[in-house]
């Protein structure tokens, strides 16, 4: 992966990336290179030769005098202060388009610390390749940025290190997210998931940094009472899972105690209720909810934030066999409640509800908040790159929502009208899994809500349209596994350590 260091020195990459805008109502372009002074008259002129419009995603590059290339990126409309998000997006479509480089300086318009840090994360994201699986084609691949320097005069010494030091994990462990999406269901089950994200909690640091991991494995699962995630995987050939990692601050009291909660589904058929088979294959992304939490965790130990993880990934494959659980079978949940399964393709709200109870039992957290690919409602509601966030708590949901302004992930509160809740109801059980067809992401979240104490802040967030890319790449985000919710996950915690 890349390494990203902030400075004000000489510029000594061969690679300088700077920004492009155009001046609202004027048409005219309008170079934005930060704290590195450029002589942008000459060089206006040939991007308007180039056609160059200065649009977010549009990247140009020209030869430098100074440096072997001038990348411009675009901005969008022209600002005296650009958004940290912008920056990120900018930063992040630059570093993909400079993919067979090694090194690059980026000097965008960063006027804040934030701002700093957010052109390195952006940067960073955008250097991402996954080629594990290539075989005769590998070589033609080309390789990521391996050095990234961001340019500023704003921030030295200490600061400059930390701000470098969180953008280096934020896009290592995004990258692992997205890396474990990506990874066919061939090769990721349940099993080595857990065994996957063990290796990276070691090579992190493990108890040195406060981590623990433990596994649950399907016996255990079926001997305790884990109803929903054994009823999902008992019709695979691979058997189901509970991993937990859990993060306690080293040499500080933990401010506050989270519990993360992710849908660990490697892969989803649809069991006897079997999807289509347009469009399966990206059905290996339904356990985004379970990697971002997982890494996250990771990452906040090494960020030592003084804030306590309790990490849980309830892990299944949902296939299609003689064992797979029936339209109309009757489940357990861990804690006792019975749910009727009407159909067996709304599984991931199943495995949730073991996790939820289970996450709540020592009774010590201080909020929980889940994150799942869990409706195709989702997308159809707020489309592919915006998340939907339910809750209990209005002011919990709020403090959400304006953390998410440093994260830049977009998310958009959803309700959980009371009126819905009454089709939950099952004539056999205690509720079944299906209710209302429309309003489907919120009956969902209606289910996961009877698994909350009322009392406990909790959010949930589904990302069912943005935790997997199959259109084109844009800004930091490329095709495949895109790792979002990680970054608020984090963001999360440090605001509570604050």
């Amino acid at each position: 992966m890349s390494t990203i260091k902030i400075s004000d020195g000489i510029v000594k990459d061969d690679v300088l990336v700077v920004g492009v805008s155009i001046k609202s109502g004027k048409g005219a372009l309008q170079i934005e290179s930060g704290d590195l002074a450029l002589d942008t008259k000459a060089l206006i002129a040939t991007l308007n030769d180039l056609g160059v419009t200065g649009k977010s995603d549009e990247v140009t590059r020209i030869p430098g005098s100074s440096t072997r290339l001038i990348v411009f990126t675009g901005l969008g409309k022209a600002a005296s202060t650009y958004s940290d998000e912008t920056l990120r997006r900018a930063a992040g479509a630059a570093s993909r388009a400079l993919a067979g480089n090694t090194s690059a300086t980026f000097a965008l318009p960063a006027s804040t610390s934030s701002a700093v840090k957010a052109v390195a994360e952006g940067a960073g994201l955008g250097s991402y390749l996954f080629d594990q699986f290539r075989g005769s084609t590998k070589s033609a691949q080309k390789s990521p940025l391996k050095s990234i320097t961001v340019y500023s005069s704003l921030v030295h010494g200490a600061e400059a290190k930390s701000l470098a030091r969180h953008a280096n994990v934020i896009s290592k462990y995004t990258n692992l997210v997205r890396d474990l999406i990506n990874t066919p269901p061939s090769h990721l089950t349940p099993a080595s998931f857990c065994s996957m994200m063990s290796d990276a909690v070691k090579e992190a640091g493990g108890a040195s940094i406060g981590l623990k991991v433990s596994t649950m494995t399907d016996a255990q699962l079926k001997s305790k009472g884990f109803g929903g995630i054994v009823g999902v995987g008992q019709g695979s050939a691979n058997p189901p899972r509970l991993f937990n990692i859990s993060y306690t601050p080293k040499g500080v009291k933990a401010k506050k105690k989270y519990a993360y909660v992710g849908k660990g589904i490697t892969f989803d058929t649809g069991g006897l209720a079997l999807k289509p088979a347009l469009g399966m294959e990206a059905m290996k992304s339904d356990m985004s909810g379970a990697a971002a939490v997982c890494a996250a965790t990771i990452a906040l130990a090494l960020l030592k934030v003084p804030v306590a993880i309790d990490a849980w990934a309830p892990l299944a494959e949902n296939m299609v066999s003689d064992h797979a659980t029936r339209p109309s079978d009757i489940i357990t949940i861990y804690g006792g409640k019975t749910v009727e399964v009407i159909n067996p393709d709304a599984e991931g709200r199943l495995v949730l509800g073991d996790a939820l109870v289970k996450a709540q039992e020592a009774g010590d957290i201080d909020a929980i908040i889940d994150v799942a690919t869990l409706t195709g409602h989702q997308v159809v509601a707020l489309g592919k790159r915006t998340s939907a966030v339910m809750t209990n708590n209005e002011e919990f949901s709020a403090h959400f929502m304006d953390v998410i302004k440093k994260s830049g992930e977009s998310f958009w509160p959803m309700p959980l009208p009371a009126d819905l809740r009454p089709s939950l109801d099952s004539p056999v059980a205690d509720l079944a899994n299906m209710g209302e067809r429309m309003g489907g992401m919120l009956v969902a979240g209606l289910f996961l809500k009877e698994f909350v104490s009322d009392e406990l802040p909790w959010l949930h967030l589904d990302i069912a349209g943005p935790a997997y890319n199959d259109s084109e790449p844009h800004g930091y985000t490329p095709v495949g596994g895109t790792g979002i919710a990680l970054r608020s996950l984090v963001e999360m915690a440090i605001a509570a350590a604050e």
